[in-house]
């Protein structure tokens, strides 16, 4: 596959759209985890400025009495507040308020109804824009570069009028510090998460590719052994018709002929009708009646059919129904037929004479076992994995001069499978060889 530009190019494509998907899944992924954390960080912080600053806020407006004016009541809820024009004496950078202590980061302004500066409290930012917007939640960036999330509440006096507005806020660094990680995590675990997708990919593309490739060298195989086998007949007839189609000729040599031409189309045909078989067969088109069908009489009557073709070989074919109740199979009983009749001419071809041959039946709950055994050359064990392989020989040149195309295994393991049963084999160079056919049984309530 490495050297076959069609299917490298395949393999490429494949590869190349299963990361394009999984980057995309993972880019967005990665764009979903992000926000999430930074939405869940703002949200704790909101929660947090806003239980600060509504403890304030209830508690404070019941004191204000004048618009714009801070009352002494105000310093005492926020004792680090320093009012603007005054001199603070107090240079702590955390935020008191009802003698509690709070962490280092928040600030608190107030401002009147202009937006007018009037006292500040806790971390001070830096010339930080004073903004008095509709919505309450402002993300605001001071000169030094700092981000700061502030709360805008409108305070109202004693008589419900108007006060001014209280802003608290907190600095962002400590987020924006931790947000900066996270965004290097990504940045590197990105990239490095789509460089192992990548190389899955490929690995996959291969595995992926692997049985098609295999089918695709199946079929190659297939041509060129198809090929082989029409070509060889074809060139029988071809050479002996320009034989006889010579002055010299005689009516011997026509007759000849024409008896070499008879014994090369039968074969020609027979393996026509094999590869036709076959195809349909691959194609899920071989479309059969399935009925109840007796094994115990196919046995009987393909043993009497094969008797004088086992005689005219020197060889003793027997039959051997170990049951003595019907053993019944659902399917079709021409194939069930060809499967038997396949797997005893195969054996007959790779028996030597003197040889015995024998078909017994049996019943293995719940399936009906047909087993050919013949103490013929027998089967390297390297070789029986291919065996069923189309045009597959074990010893070519006795199946040629015997007839075979090397199709007769492969149609009988087809028409095994089509029947959801199993086809096996055991043997030994030089002592024979024995196939098991398991089918399952009709069930009683059928």
């Amino acid at each position: 596959m490495k050297h076959h530009p069609v299917f490298q190019t395949t393999r490429l494509r494949l590869a190349g759209l299963y990361a394009g998907t999984m980057g995309v899944i993972l880019t967005i992924c990665a764009i979903g985890f992000y926000e999430a954390m930074a939405r869940s960080h703002i949200s704790e912080l909101n929660h947090r400025i806003e239980s600060v600053a509504g403890t304030l806020h209830d508690g404070l407006e019941a004191s204000l009495q004048e618009p714009g004016k801070l009352e002494p009541i105000v310093q005492k809820f926020v004792p680090s507040l320093c009012v603007i024009g005054s001199r603070c004496t107090d240079q702590s950078t955390a935020l008191h308020y009802l003698s509690v202590f709070q962490e280092q980061g928040y600030y608190i302004r107030f401002l009147d109804l202009s937006g007018e500066l009037l006292a500040t409290g806790g971390q001070n930012p830096l010339e930080l824009p004073i903004q008095i917007e509709t919505e309450p939640w402002q993300t605001l960036a001071a000169s030094d570069g700092n981000r700061y999330r502030q709360l805008s509440l409108l305070l109202k006096t004693a008589r419900q009028q108007p006060w001014g507005y209280m802003q608290v806020g907190r600095s962002l660094s400590e987020l924006d510090g931790h947000m900066v990680w996270v965004r290097w995590i990504l940045a590197i675990g990105l990239p490095s998460a789509m460089l192992l997708v990548i190389m899955a990919s490929w690995w996959l593309a291969g595995q992926a590719m692997q049985p098609v490739y295999r089918s695709y060298q199946q079929m190659q195989q297939f041509t060129a052994d198809a090929a082989h086998e029409l070509r060889t007949p074809l060139a029988a007839i071809q050479a002996n018709l320009e034989a006889t189609l010579t002055p010299d000729a005689t009516d011997t040599d026509a007759w000849d002929t024409l008896r070499t031409v008879e014994r090369q189309t039968g074969r020609l045909s027979r393996l026509v009708q094999d590869l036709l078989i076959l195809s349909r067969m691959d194609l899920q088109g071989l479309t059969t009646r399935s009925t109840p069908c007796q094994l115990n009489d196919l046995v009987t009557d393909l043993v009497e059919e094969f008797s004088a073709l086992a005689l005219a070989s020197r060889l003793s074919l027997t039959a051997n129904i170990l049951v003595h109740t019907p053993v019944i199979v659902i399917g079709s009983e021409e194939q069930l037929y060809r499967l038997v009749a396949n797997l005893i001419t195969n054996a007959i071809q790779y028996t030597s004479a003197d040889g015995q041959i024998s078909v017994s039946l049996q019943r293995e709950e719940p399936y009906g076992i047909i087993q050919v055994a013949d103490t013929g050359i027998g089967i390297p064990s390297l070789e029986q994995p291919r065996i069923f392989d189309r045009f597959y020989r074990v010893n070519s040149d006795r199946s040629r001069h015997t007839g075979g195309s090397g199709l007769g295994l492969a149609i009988a393991q087809a028409i095994v499978q089509r029947h959801q049963g199993t086809l096996q084999v055991e043997s030994e160079v030089g002592q024979g060889s024995r196939f098991t056919v398991k089918l399952p049984m009709k069930r009683s309530r059928d």
